[in-house]
C-alpha cells in the first residue's frame, strides 16, 4: 500500500512536469485545485500534496495566499552571476560574494555568548554547547535580499578583545583574517564545502523564494597556521537566480 502511495504522488508529479514542459501549462498558469487534480488522476487530495510539494521544491510551482491565492507555474527569474573572487586582496572581504552590476550594501547582526550547536562544534573542534559570537548577515542588491550568512566565532578566541564583535569595534566588517591578526592569530587557509539544499521557510522569506526552493549552501571555515578553526560560516545563495562562478588565480608560468 505504501509503495503504491509513493508511485501515485510520483506519478502525479511528473504529470504536471510534462504538462509545464510541453507549454500545456505554460508561465503563470493557475493550475486546478486539489479536489480536481485528485479527481483527474484518480488519487486522494493527500497525494496530490505531496505531489505539488515535490514542485514547490523544485522550483516549477509557486503558491500564493490571500487574494489571488493558489498555485501557478512559476515564471522563471532571470539568472544573474555571482562571483566567488579568490584572490589574496580579497581575503579581508567579508563574505566576497557580491552580484556584478548592482549596488549592494550589508546588513549585519552579532550576537556574544551563543551556544554552539552540533554542526558548527563539530566544524569548529569546540564542545556541544560551547559559546559563540554568532553574525547573521544579509546581502542586499537593489534594496532585496540576494544571499544570506551566518558566521561563528568561538568566545573564548576573542573575548575581551577589540575585535570580539565582527561587526562592532574598530575593525568592523573588516573580514576574519584582518580582524584576527589584530589579536595575534594568524589565518592561514580557507576551506569551502558547497552542497545543494532545500529553502526553510524562514530563509525563503528573507530571499523572497519558495520554501523548499534550490539553494546553494557553502560551508566556508577559516584556520590558522596551526590548523584550528578560527570562524566557520553557512553562505546561502538561492540556485534558481545565480550562478556561482570562481575566480581562481594561477601564479605565472615562467618560458622554457
Amino acid at each position: 500500500m505504501a509503495d503504491r502511495q509513493e508511485a501515485g504522488y510520483l506519478r502525479v508529479a511528473q504529470a504536471i512536469r510534462d504538462r509545464i514542459a510541453d507549454g500545456t501549462w505554460p508561465s503563470g498558469h493557475k493550475l486546478p485545485n486539489r479536489p480536481t487534480l485528485a479527481e483527474e488522476f484518480e488519487v486522494g487530495e493527500n497525494t496530490v500534496r505531496q505531489a505539488l510539494e515535490i514542485l514547490l521544491g523544485e522550483g516549477l510551482l509557486e503558491s500564493f495566499r490571500g487574494r489571488g491565492r493558489g498555485t501557478f507555474v512559476r515564471t522563471p527569474h532571470e539568472r544573474h552571476i555571482l562571483p566567488r573572487t579568490l584572490t589574496p586582496a580579497a581575503a579581508p572581504g567579508r563574505l566576497g560574494l557580491a552580484p556584478v552590476g548592482s549596488p549592494t550594501s550589508l546588513e549585519a547582526e552579532s550576537t556574544a555568548k551563543v551556544p554552539a550547536p552540533a554542526p558548527v562544534a563539530a566544524r569548529l573542534g569546540i564542545e556541544v554547547g560551547e559559546l559563540c559570537v554568532r553574525t547573521d548577515y544579509e546581502v542586499l542588491a537593489d534594496r532585496r535580499c540576494v544571499l544570506t550568512a551566518t558566521s561563528w566565532e568561538p568566545y573564548a578566541l576573542t573575548a575581551g578583545t577589540p575585535v570580539v564583535l565582527p561587526e562592532g569595534g574598530p575593525l568592523a566588517g573588516r573580514g576574519v583574517p584582518e580582524r584576527m591578526a589584530t589579536i595575534g592569530i594568524a589565518v592561514a587557509r580557507v576551506t569551502e564545502v558547497p552542497r545543494p539544499v532545500q529553502l526553510d521557510r524562514e530563509t525563503a522569506q528573507l530571499l523572497g523564494a519558495t520554501p523548499g526552493a534550490q539553494a546553494v549552501l557553502i560551508e566556508r571555515t577559516h584556520y590558522d597556521a596551526g590548523g584550528r578553526p578560527v570562524e566557520t560560516a553557512d553562505i546561502v545563495v538561492p540556485a534558481e537566480r545565480w550562478d556561482i562562478t570562481y575566480d581562481i588565480p594561477l601564479a605565472p608560468v615562467p618560458r622554457t
